[in-house]
């Protein structure tokens, strides 16, 4: 079954193949986002959809419906894991095809890259701070070319010119006022009408817009708030087992031994399935599952990776980082630049890796027949599950059903297949469905990572105190290596460098490289914001070393080397003054702030610390300036500042996964930090209007907000921190 938000409701519907899906009678429209093509189908009925299916002279992308009662249903890849995306896609869709947001149903789209591609990563996937970024021109034009047909069905019914008629909230009205026709009334009618081509469609002015820009009440809250929404560890099924699972704590360990016989009395246990790297007690229900599990008394072979230690992992980064790496950028002579300046600043930069820890841990349901596989999961990558479960049964590809969900928090983290290729391989036991559920500690403890960086840092400053020389070495693991291959060219990660090689400032030398270093024993992936998330703060703190070291206010340092970029300097400016800079603070508090582009957007922060004698850090307010091009809903975009901030924060402040005899030392939130509500900062957001095309969001103030912290600890106690998370023991004052 796959889950439909339904204003404020899901409901379930039949498996999504495309031809159950196109049944009955209405309007449907498919829309190009591949750049393929810029034109739409509609199809009078679902044999002639179904015929072009066959024929593949066109095959849309994503679809809208409009029923005979005026529903409109759209179809979309992006999957709502908290961002807001299924609200903000609705606004460009709603906003166009002159319907009321409550009248939008969202559905989940199946597996298909062919139709579902998301065009700035390349693939069918959310992430990136992709989704409004790579749907905002599209999901307009399905709605607009919607429109014009859905007018041009009534004026033809009236036998009126279509531009004497106008459509408003899901009805058309002729020039009077006094006729007026719904949707679902021209439906039938407008399915038969040629498609004019999407170019010659006219968009609104963004001057016009009455829905996107405006404060809109997110369609799936109230679900989420009374506990009707399904996540994909709700799932049910008649005759569903529940397994629980141990994989082996040192990455390529194996089962030694396992008591089969003892898991196998604990009433409610129904098999033991032992897959080499893991072992899975199924019971009829968790709780039998997990004392099963106990029961076992799991041994393991640790394997090849049972020394990995931190220590080991950070001195082959040091090592690795004294070697040139691959070349990012260089501009000019750095070398030259070096020698001959007046003053020269060096440091190196560490930070951690970080688990995703989100509050839905990994899970998935999976029903394993000759000839089919259906998987109920929440996944960023529904197009890879389904090609790497494909694999793993045999099946063809069409004969593995996604049923995807929402997500309680992906960060990353459910753009890897880890977690459904172990169902699968459990589910290759059991007869009938079977949810696998990992525990929170299994959950943290294998984890795909943030990498961990170590960058090497140099900068040569003029008379006047300005960068005239700029180096940064950034070694690391390579993400986009092992993920996207085709994007890995000539040993170049360009999400390792993002945000580093192009740096928003005036440096008139400039050199990039990027080392890759691999550590053994410890798998990574992508992380909310990733590359940038390291790299921002690594320049927006070695920036403000050179400030210090010029002996100029960090604002003015900056402000003097964004001359060029408009942009940048208005963030800044209104971060700065949105937070009063330069206004006294007591002894022990300081404010730093930083600046970034990326994921298309400007973005700079303000963060207010106090450092108490102990050493500890209390972040009391932050200030984010945000200009992400035009904007579809202030609402989601505060909340997403909010929350990538609380989430880079915690990070910064508490965020370190480390290895010690190949296992993870961390293993729940005892030991793995979330921000208490104690700790949590004011969090001011203040938007720069703008009519540049649409940026993200997401991912931005997880990036931006540790060097803003750091460099307010900084203006508060004198101390550098070139290193995540932040040491506390280090600020300490000894009387």
């Amino acid at each position: 079954m796959n889950e439909v938000v339904v204003n404020d409701r899901i409901v379930d519907e039949a498996a999504t193949s495309r031809r159950a899906f196109l049944q009955g009678a209405g309007l449907l429209l498919g829309f190009a986002l591949t750049g393929a093509s810029t034109e739409f189908a509609v199809a009078a009925s679902t044999s002639q959809v179904v015929d072009d299916e066959v024929s593949g002279t066109f095959v849309p992308n994503g679809f809208i419906r409009i029923n005979p009662t005026g529903a409109v249903t759209l179809v979309i890849p992006m999957i709502e894991m908290g961002q807001g995306v299924y609200t903000s896609l609705s606004m460009l869709l709603a906003e166009e095809l002159e319907v009321k947001l409550e009248h939008i149903q969202v559905q989940h789209a199946p597996p298909n890259h062919a139709l579902y591609v998301n065009t700035i990563i390349g693939i069918q996937n959310t992430g990136g701070s992709a989704s409004v970024r790579a749907f905002w021109t599209p999901l307009r034009q399905a709605g607009a070319v919607g429109r014009s047909l859905l007018i041009a069905a009534a004026a033809k019914h009236w036998n009126v010119d279509p531009a004497s008629c106008r459509a408003k909230d899901g009805v058309v009205f002729d020039s009077s006022g006094s006729k007026h026709l719904s949707y679902g009334d021209l439906a039938k009618a407008a399915a038969k009408l040629p498609v004019p081509r999407a170019e010659i469609v006219k968009l609104k002015d963004p001057k016009d817009f009455s829905l996107i820009g405006t404060r809109a009440r997110r369609i799936d809250s109230a679900i989420k708030v009374d506990g009707r929404a399904l996540y994909g560890i709700d799932k049910r099924l008649p005759g569903m087992k529940v397994a629980a699972v141990a994989i082996s704590p040192v990455l390529g360990g194996k089962v030694k031994t396992v008591d089969e016989k003892a898991a196998l009395a604990v009433r409610g246990v129904r098999k033991v399935v032992n897959i080499d790297e893991a072992v899975a007690v199924v019971a009829d229900h968790m709780g039998a599952a997990k004392k099963g599990l106990e029961a076992a008394n799991i041994t393991w072979d640790d394997g090849p990776n049972y020394k990995v230690s931190n220590a080991d992992i950070i001195k082959q980064l040091e090592e690795e980082s004294k070697k040139p790496g691959v070349v990012a950028r260089n501009v000019g002579d750095v070398r030259k630049a070096l020698a001959e300046a007046a003053q020269r600043v060096d440091a190196i930069y560490q930070v951690p890796f970080l688990a995703h820890a989100p509050m839905e841990p990994m899970n998935c349901t999976v029903h394993l027949q000759k000839d089919r596989c259906d998987i109920w999961v929440g996944t960023q990558a529904p197009t890879i599950t389904q090609s790497q479960v494909a694999e793993l049964t045999g099946l063809p590809k069409d004969a593995v059903k996604i049923h995807n969900h929402l997500i309680g928090g992906g960060f990353g983290r459910r753009l890897e297949t880890d977690g459904t290729i172990l169902s699968v391989r459990v589910a290759m036991h059991v007869d009938g469905p079977v949810k696998v559920i990992w525990s929170r500690e299994e959950d943290i403890q294998h984890d795909m990572y943030r990498p961990y960086y170590l960058d090497r840092l140099s900068a040569g400053l003029d008379d006047a105190g300005k960068p005239i020389a700029w180096s940064h070495r950034i070694a690391g693991a390579s993400v986009m290596a092992r993920y996207y291959p085709p994007y890995f060219k000539d040993g170049l990660d360009p999400d390792a460098i993002e945000a580093a090689a192009e740096p928003p400032y005036a440096l008139p030398n400039i050199y990039v490289d990027f080392v890759r270093v691999e550590p053994p024993g410890v798998r990574t992936s992508w992380w909310r914001g990733v590359g940038p998330t390291h790299n921002v703060f690594v320049v927006e703190s070695f920036i403000d070393e050179l400030a210090h070291a010029a002996k100029q206010d960090a604002v003015a340092y900056r402000a003097e080397l964004l001359g060029h970029n408009p942009r940048a300097l208005a963030v800044l400016s209104l971060a700065a003054e949105k937070a009063g800079w330069g206004s006294p603070l007591p002894a022990r508090h300081g404010r730093g702030i930083s600046v970034q582009f990326a994921y298309g957007s400007y973005t700079s922060q303000v963060a207010e610390v106090a450092v108490a004698p102990d050493g500890s850090v209390k972040v009391n307010r932050i200030v984010c300036a945000i200009d992400c091009g035009m904007y579809v809903n202030p609402d989601t975009i505060e909340a997403q500042i909010q929350g990538g901030t609380l989430f880079g924060l915690t990070a910064a402040l508490h965020g370190s996964i480390t290895f010690k005899n190949g296992r993870v030392e961390q293993s729940n939130f005892d030991t793995y930090l979330p921000m208490r509500i104690d700790e949590v900062p004011l969090v001011e957001t203040h938007l720069v209007k703008s009519a540049e095309a649409p940026g993200g969001v997401g991912e931005a103030p997880t990036a931006i907000v540790s060097a803003a912290v750091t460099n307010a600890i900084f203006a508060a106690t004198g101390k550098r921190v070139r290193s995540l998370p932040v040491d506390t023991n280090s600020l300490k004052t000894f009387s």
